[in-house]
């Protein structure tokens, strides 16, 4: 098996992408933010969360010590941020990425009026601490300065990633080549200049750019380093660099028995020390890691690669002069890898929690460090990526399960004395692709990517603040006197909305058919002999069930890479329920077995008894669909949303749909989705057909809404981080 790539891996080609080329037509009957909002009602559906109660004042209250002004120090195993009314010793808050729907991270495109309204919104949720990845837009730096200063007792303070901006070393497997090492010293020093309102920077493909007057030093509490190390990289790089010395500096140097990795990471945190130092401050400077490079062994991995080298932030050490000192950062989630559920002594950890006993024991390997969650989460989405610890899988939650998921965890690492945890993220990121589903949007353009909301990527909704696509507008596409009586249609850039209303209630199972690909398909028993679809969606009434299924040959599982005799068989109709591959077979060590493949099953649709919960507004991410009683009118209503990626389309904003061939993708530019339906009642026996037809879109339409839930993660912030 080959693992899934990491989310920094995912995201590296997009972080790095510039602008959308071309104009194209918006999509003109949609509403709300369009690619970079105006901040106005329209765009704001609801508040962020009842403003919690912040307690006493965070104002800053920094100490002097060996010549230095910190705002935070260690102690030992604890961070202290320093403040009027005492030192906070557990730091909560979120992570925020770089840009808005319709647009790639690398353009920066989160406009001022933004982060106006959601610095505001995240103070009222608890958020103590905001953490960024990289230099964001000076405008960036100028709101957080106006909403701190206008908010002295409860600021937003800020946590300030440096990321490798030449991630070279992914191909040469060498970190010390010019390319990476000088690109991250200049990106070190700009990133220094651009908290201190230094910095002008000219345009640059993928990089904030302008100029930095607005000085927000004096709420900077931390720096995280780096980025999510690549294993076999970092391996062939340790090899190639063995004789590298050991980094000697005045604040941070590499202890003896560091890795070339160690040595070089050292080597920027101590120039990092350097400049700040130079500004007469100190804060606690960490590096980034995740469990892929921790330093822990873990036999029971079943995959080489996910325990191949081991990056070590014990062997990176802060002197006397540095007294801030450090900290062990990790993006660590509860659902990969897979030692996590296979060790058995997380495994049998008398608490239940699996996840839980692997902090603790990266905790004791720290002792004597602090140790900080820097990147947490599970996302409120359809799709799923892999299978989690308790319950906690990477995705298939609604938005209440995800966030009281996201609250237990909070709060689990305030009771194991960890010293924060920050949530990934704030707002969902409509750029996102993940292993099992980046085959599927593989034949387009990967700009366009963020002008759709898939529901299958749960990489696109980890967020707080869910980013929702506008609908475009219901048309009626059928009326009759009798049997089915209308049929309506919707779609927004996640889903096709249908709604079939019969004028009596439904006694027989409803087929409906899509021809996606031309010239192609198979038949569907009610739907006649002649006519062929790709798509098929059976709602049985009587039993309450409904699937959807894909004609075999066609099915995306094939691209999935599943060894010939673990792939899904159909039984024999030429038909076969959509899935998605959450892990690939692999094998169980220490014998000569492997574990077969595991699966969700995303074409079993799930009913809701509110209809409402098919238009986006209640957090019910899973249902796809209802069936109501005769209302007013007397009809019968069964309403269905389809995710775009259902019904074989790869990029529903260019027309492009997937087809398979010789277990790779291939796309096929579509006119329209043919769709026949009959069935439900003896009067609609007869196939209705008509055309799903839409116009292409090159801009993205979207409003904004606090999920459902978003209220507990809030309190579990203020509850956690509230001062003795």
């Amino acid at each position: 098996m080959v693992s899934p790539p990491s989310r920094h891996a995912l995201s590296r080609r997009a972080f790095l992408a510039g602008s959308l080329a071309g104009s194209g037509l918006l999509l003109t009957s949609m509403s709300g933010c369009s690619g970079g909002s105006d901040g106005g009602e329209d765009c704001l559906v609801t508040p962020a969360t009842t403003p919690v109660d912040l307690g006493p004042s965070w104002a800053p209250k920094p100490v002097a010590r060996g010549g230095l002004t910190c705002l935070a120090t260690q102690d030992k195993e604890t961070m202290r941020l320093h403040t009027i009314s005492g030192d906070a010793t557990f730091w909560s808050g979120v992570n925020l990425g770089s840009t808005t729907p319709g647009h790639s991270p690398g353009e920066l495109a989160i406009p001022e009026q933004d982060y106006r309204r959601w610095f505001t919104m995240m103070r009222e949720s608890g958020v103590r601490v905001l953490r960024i990845y990289t230099i964001h837009k000076p405008h960036m730096y100028a709101e957080l300065k106006a909403h701190n200063e206008a908010h002295p007792d409860h600021p937003l303070y800020l946590m300030h990633g440096i990321y490798l901006p030449d991630e070279s070393y992914l191909d040469s497997g060498d970190l010390y080549a010019s390319g990476p090492t000088n690109a991250m010293i200049q990106e070190t020093r700009d990133a220094s200049a651009a908290v201190h309102g230094t910095l002008t920077r000219p345009p640059v493909r993928g990089r904030a750019s302008g100029t930095w007057t607005a000085d927000v030093s004096q709420w900077v509490l931390g720096w995280i380093v780096g980025v999510e190390w690549d294993p076999i990289a970092t391996r062939a790089s340790d090899a190639k660099n063995k004789a590298r010395p050991a980094h000697q500096g005045a604040y941070f140097s590499s202890r003896e028995g560091a890795s070339p990795t160690e040595r070089w990471v050292a080597a920027r945190m101590d120039e990092l020390a350097t400049l700040e130092a130079a500004h007469g401050l100190s804060v606690p400077i960490a590096m980034v890691n995740w469990p892929t490079t921790d330093p822990l062994r873990h036999p029971q991995e079943p995959l080489e690669r996910e325990d191949v080298v081991g990056v070590d932030a014990n062997h990176i050490v802060a002197s006397d002069l540095w007294p801030a000192g450090t900290f062990a950062s990790y993006h660590a989630y509860p659902y990969y890898p897979d030692f996590q559920r296979l060790q058995p002594s997380y495994r049998q950890d008398p608490s239940g929690d699996a996840y839980r006993a692997y902090l603790l024991d990266l905790k004791r390997h720290h002792a004597g460090m602090p140790l900080m969650v820097t990147e947490f989460g599970v996302p409120s989405t359809l799709g799923s990526a892999h299978i989690g610890t308790n319950g906690r899988d990477q995705g298939h939650h609604t938005e209440l399960e995800a966030m009281r998921m996201n609250s237990e965890m909070i709060r689990m690492f305030k009771d194991i004395q960890l010293c924060g945890g920050l949530l990934f993220a704030w707002t969902d990121e409509w750029f996102k692709f993940t292993w099992n589903t980046l085959p599927r949007h593989a034949v387009v353009d990967a700009e366009r990517r963020a002008l759709w909301h898939d529901v299958l990527t749960n990489e696109q909704y980890f967020g707080m603040i869910a980013l929702d696509p506008a609908l475009v507008g219901r048309r009626v596409v059928h009326e009759a006197r009798d049997g089915l009586a209308q049929i309506d249609i919707d779609h927004d850039a996640s889903w096709v909305h249908l709604s079939l209303a019969y004028t009596q209630a439904l006694s027989t199972p409803v087929v409906l058919g899509f021809d996606v690909v031309p010239t192609a398909g198979r038949p569907l028993t009610g739907l006649g002999d002649s006519a062929r679809f790709d798509i098929a969606v059976r709602v049985d009434p009587l039993a309450g069930k409904a699937s959807c299924l894909i004609r075999t040959d066609l099915d995306p599982v094939l691209l999935d890479g599943l060894p010939g005799s673990w792939e899904p068989k159909d039984d024999g109709t030429g038909w076969i329920q959509q899935q998605l591959t959450l892990n690939r077979p692999y094998p169980i060590p220490g014998t000569n077995r492997e574990r077969p493949p595991e699966m969700l099953a995303v074409g079993e649709l799930i009913r809701t008894d509110d209809p409402q919960a098919l238009r986006g507004r209640t957090g019910d991410t899973l249902s796809t669909w209802s069936l109501t009683d005769p209302g007013s009118d007397g009809l019968t209503r069964l309403q269905l949303r389809i995710p775009w990626g259902l019904l074989a389309i790869s990029d529903p904003s260019s027309h492009m749909a997937v087809t398979v061939v010789d277990k790779l993708p291939k796309g096929v530019r579509i006119e329209r989705i043919g769709v026949a339906v009959a069935g439900g009642t003896p009067a609609a026996a007869t196939p209705v057909t008509f055309d799903l037809r839409w116009d292409q879109w090159n801009a993205a339409a979207y409003t904004e809404r606090t999920k459902t839930g978003a209220q507990q993660y809030a309190h579990a912030m203020a509850e956690t981080s509230r001062l003795a």
